[in-house]
């Protein structure tokens, strides 16, 4: 399999195909970096080179990495059947910035990037129908990102009184508490009996 990968990303490096900006090979896995704006060109060539022939979009995914000034990772993976050969391309992407949609070249796409968008705000430009898909009407934020409270804003129950579905501000019963997840021996400050035996 390695060797595979190693002659297609050298196929890759020679072609050099407008878009893509790396060629990377680690732990047999081979991981494109490719520009956001020339993101549809560069699945475009891997879809229809004679080399190539990743006809299978399996997947989409976001990253988050809040720290970095471009803070999201597009990740599209690819599979070549005729070849039994997957790739990883890799886009970034700031907040508020577009990613062109990949629905023209893989139809297939058109749900991943609404997940992408639902849960991390990714935005995808040319893509038909840019809904939430997972959360609710009106859900306020984007749960997969990094910054995103753990309890949420709002939560969701069932009134008696009122005999519909109601929206209330989360409130915490208890505050949050630090847990000593170390077990009692290990932070005892004297020596319990038979523990002279382990040092000896």
């Amino acid at each position: 399999m390695n060797d595979a990968l190693s002659e297609l990303a050298a196929y890759i490096n020679e072609r050099y195909i407008d878009g893509i900006i790396s060629v990377d090979l680690k732990f047999d896995e081979l991981t494109l970096g490719a520009s956001a704006q020339k993101i549809v060109g560069v699945l475009t060539f891997l879809r229809d080179d004679a080399q190539c022939q990743f006809i299978n979009l399996t997947d989409i995914c976001g990253v988050d990495w809040p720290s970095r000034a471009r803070r999201f990772d597009v990740v599209y993976h690819l599979l070549s059947p005729r070849q039994n050969i997957r790739v990883r391309v890799k886009v970034e992407a700031g907040e508020g910035e577009t990613v062109p949609s990949a629905t023209a070249v893989f139809p297939g796409a058109d749900w991943f990037e609404r997940e992408a968008y639902d849960l991390y705000g990714i935005l995808f430009t040319g893509h038909p129908d840019l809904r939430r898909i997972l959360t609710d009407y009106g859900f306020d934020g984007h749960p997969l990102r990094k910054d995103f409270p753990t309890t949420g804003f709002v939560e969701v129950r069932y009134d008696d009184e009122v005999k519909r579905v109601v929206y209330e501000p989360v409130q915490l019963k208890q505050e949050y508490r630090n847990f000593d997840f170390l077990s009692p021996w290990e932070s005892a400050d004297y020596v319990l009996p038979g523990d002279e035996k382990a040092s000896e």
